[in-house]
């Protein structure tokens, strides 16, 4: 398999969806849920040291798996688990039109919206895990158990995921890896490749060159 991504990339706030031809990845894990969809020769992914082959594969947050063999076109969907269930995710169809109309979750809290929205203030710069508890009215501590409970995820990983989705839309819009990489908080181009190979298993460039992107409101 070569190691560079083509195909199109529509890239929503709580989703990503690519149609394409993928390239081989390492091992990575990341904080969205995974779906990839053949119809045509079946797609092999190492999944927490297993190896499976198959035509439809569901790959949960934050597990480590790496994609070993694909062929032709293939339809792989990212979704936020703060806003998705696993259940709809399982047999969802991979289309644009579909997804639109699949079920959200409310997160029904005030406190994380508060967090959350303080967060994504704080993305062009240092983030502060005491000025986002702050904005929530929250110790340090409660904040982080808020974080595991309800998203997931610590709330430093979350920074990461959230700069690297900034830095994602900034150099698919036309900008450098430079300019994307300062403009969603890294400090260099080397820092956002290195998460981006962290998270996803690929460079920047190699995922990044070949697609075609739409970003979505």
């Amino acid at each position: 398999m070569k190691a560079e991504w083509s195909g199109r990339l529509w890239l929503g706030r709580d989703y990503g969806l690519i149609l394409g031809e993928l390239g081989r990845t390492a091992p990575h894990a990341h904080y969205a849920h995974q779906v990839m969809c053949s119809t045509g020769s079946p797609i092999t992914v190492s999944l927490d040291g297993q190896v499976t082959t198959a035509h439809r594969l569901f790959i949960p947050s934050r597990h480590t798996h790496a994609i070993l063999e694909t062929q032709g076109e293939v339809t792989v969907l990212y979704a936020e688990p703060a806003v998705f269930d696993i259940a709809p995710l399982l047999h969802a169809d991979l289309s644009l039109e579909a997804l639109r109309q699949l079920p959200r979750r409310s997160l029904d809290d005030p406190r994380l919206e508060r967090a959350l929205s303080a967060l994504d203030q704080q993305l062009g710069g240092k983030v502060s895990a005491q000025a986002l508890a702050e904005a929530a009215h929250l110790s340090l501590s409660q904040l982080e158990r808020l974080f595991s409970h309800r998203l997931g995820v610590p709330v430093r990983r979350l920074v990461l995921w959230r700069r690297l989705r900034v830095a994602l839309q900034l150099a698919l819009a036309g900008n450098t890896l430079t300019q994307a990489a300062h403009g969603a908080g890294f400090a260099d181009s080397a820092h956002f490749s290195r998460t981006m190979k962290q998270l996803f298993g690929v460079t920047a460039a190699a995922s990044l060159r070949q697609l075609d992107v739409q970003l979505l409101a």
